[in-house]
């Protein structure tokens, strides 16, 4: 009997201290200061004649007074990445120790971010944690320090630069405030199919295909509490729906506060319609209690808002407009 007291004991004091870790403060890197020196690598795709772009995007981050040092692999090519693995890896691993470094900006997603991963070393990061910034394939680096306990910035990258600045003027300005630390407070319009309510909760998600890629590995967020953005390029609807009802199964909407739906950007139609919106697509997955956001611009489209994942965010979604602000 003892015994058994014990063991329950014992298993109820492993739960609490699961249950305060799911819902610990996360660490906030510090803001940029001007002369602060910025690292730009290419973790995952190829930058095969991108050179000028990256080079508009070191441009960029000096007029706003910071030093920026580049990879020393990125301009590599290895089919379909940007160098080999082990030198992605090195890249990344550089940036992450070097205390000088104050923030890793990634060139560009596309894919293979998830297969350096498990190779890296935060030991030194989480000792002088730094500023994360990237979209799309980089969602998993997003996913994987958020569990370490830190902060990180869903936003423009260097490939971003393609576009004209003057086409681009929030995907920019929003990214200068969020990384100096000033206020991020965003109004839109409401769309007809947002599910109308007021939550608050921490900010966690992005790109679909990447958070069904982390289902059941360490990389794979807590979402209880949680507000959940998530986007999505290039898939047919069957596609999405098949890595949300991926999502559903593994319980990742159910103890929810709100979901954020970015950009759906180019999606493919099939020899068979699918026979509803992609907004009703989504709404099918997520509990019918828990309000729900379209069209907030962020994701794939030049219009691309930084946001703070991790960071505890006010979400108000009425017939009119909606809101999400940012907590210092």
């Amino acid at each position: 009997m003892r015994k058994r007291i014990f063991l329950l004991f014992f298993m109820l004091m492993i739960s609490s201290v699961f249950s305060q870790t799911k819902h610990m403060k996360l660490v906030q890197p510090p803001y940029l200061q001007k002369g602060d020196t910025i690292a730009i690598v290419a973790p995952a795709g190829i930058l095969k004649n991108r050179k000028h772009i990256i080079d508009k995007a070191k441009e960029l981050a000096e007029s706003w007074g910071l030093k920026v040092v580049y990879g020393k692999h990125m301009f590599n090519q290895n089919h379909h990445f940007a160098g080999t693995d082990e030198e992605r890896c090195q890249d990344v691993q550089d940036a992450l120790d070097n205390p000088n470094i104050k923030a890793i900006w990634s060139a560009r997603g596309g894919y293979g971010s998830v297969r350096i991963l498990d190779k890296l070393d935060f030991t030194k990061f989480k000792e002088n944690p730094k500023w994360i910034i990237g979209y799309s394939d980089i969602t998993a680096f997003h996913n994987h320090i958020h569990n370490l306990g830190v902060e990180t910035m869903h936003g423009m990258m260097g490939t971003s630069m393609q576009d004209e600045i003057e086409d681009i003027p929030e995907t920019i300005e929003t990214l200068r405030k969020a990384l100096f630390g000033e206020t991020l407070n965003y109004t839109i319009q409401s769309s007809k199919y947002n599910r109308i309510g007021e939550v608050s909760g921490e900010i966690i998600g992005g790109n679909i295909a990447i958070l069904a890629s982390m289902l059941g590995s360490d990389s794979q967020m807590s979402t209880e509490g949680k507000i959940l953005f998530i986007e999505e390029i290039g898939e047919y609807k069957y596609a999405i729906d098949r890595m949300l009802q991926s999502l559903k199964r593994a319980g990742y909407f159910n103890k929810l506060k709100g979901v954020i739906v970015g950009d759906m950007t180019k999606i493919k139609r099939n020899t068979t319609p699918w026979g509803s919106s992609i907004e009703q697509l989504i709404l099918d997955v997520i509990p019918k209690d828990i309000p729900v956001m379209f069209n907030f611009p962020a994701g794939h489209e030049p219009d691309n808002r930084a946001l703070i994942m991790g960071r505890t965010v006010k979400l108000n979604i009425d017939k009119s407009s909606s809101s999400v602000a940012f907590t210092k």
